[in-house]
C-alpha cells in the first residue's frame, strides 16, 4: 500500500512513511466501524424490527471522512486517474511545462477547498446532526484535512520537478508502477 521505505530514505521519510501507513490503519479501522453500523443495522430492522438509531448518520460522515483521508494516501500513491495521451507526444520540455502547470492549478484547487472547508467548519460547528448530536463542522474538517494533505503532496512534488528540470526523471508519466 504504501511506498516500500529503503535505507537511504531520510528520518523525516520515514516518518512520513510511518504516517501514511497510520492513515491507512486509519481508513481500515474506519471502514470496519462501517460495516458493523450498517450491516448490524440492517440485521436488526430486518430480523427485530428495531435498529440502531445513530448507525445511518454515524456511517455517513464516517464515510466523508473515508473518502477525504482515502484521497490523501490515493495521491501519495499516485493512483488518481490521469491522460497522458496529450503528454506523451510532447518533447520532454513541453511535458515538464504541462506537470508544472498542471500541479499549480492542482494546489490552487486544493488551496480553495482547505480554505472553503475551514470557512464551513467553523462556520457550522455550532449546528448539531439531528440524531447523533455531533457537530457538523467535523464534516466540513474532513475536506479541511484533505485540501492541506494534498496540497503538501502537490507542493512537494512540484518542488521535485522544478528541482529536476525539464530533462529530469520526474517529468516521466506521474502514475503508480503497474498501471498504465
Amino acid at each position: 500500500m504504501s511506498e516500500p521505505s529503503s535505507p537511504a530514505r531520510s528520518g523525516l521519510g520515514r516518518l512520513v512513511d510511518l504516517g501514511f501507513r497510520g492513515l491507512e490503519a486509519l481508513l481500515v479501522a474506519i471502514l470496519g466501524v462501517m460495516i458493523v453500523l450498517v450491516f448490524g443495522n440492517v440485521v436488526l430492522r430486518y430480523g427485530f424490527d428495531s435498529g440502531i438509531t445513530v448507525a445511518e448518520e454515524v456511517s455517513r460522515v464516517l464515510f466523508v471522512w473515508l473518502i477525504f483521508l482515502g484521497s490523501v494516501v490515493v495521491m501519495r500513491q499516485k493512483g488518481h486517474l490521469g491522460v497522458d495521451m496529450f503528454l506523451a507526444p510532447l518533447p520532454k520540455v513541453g511535458r515538464w511545462l504541462c506537470r508544472i502547470v498542471a500541479d499549480v492549478l492542482s494546489l490552487g484547487c486544493c488551496v480553495v477547498l482547505a480554505v472553503g472547508a475551514y470557512d464551513q467548519a467553523l462556520l457550522n460547528a455550532e449546528n448539531l446532526l439531528p440524531v447523533s448530536e455531533l457537530p457538523t463542522g467535523w464534516v466540513y474538517a474532513s475536506a479541511l484535512v484533505a485540501g492541506v494533505g494534498l496540497s503538501l503532496l502537490i507542493l512537494a512534488d512540484l518542488v521535485d520537478l522544478i528541482r529536476s528540470g525539464p530533462h529530469g526523471e520526474a517529468i516521466e508519466p506521474n502514475v503508480a508502477e503497474g498501471v498504465s
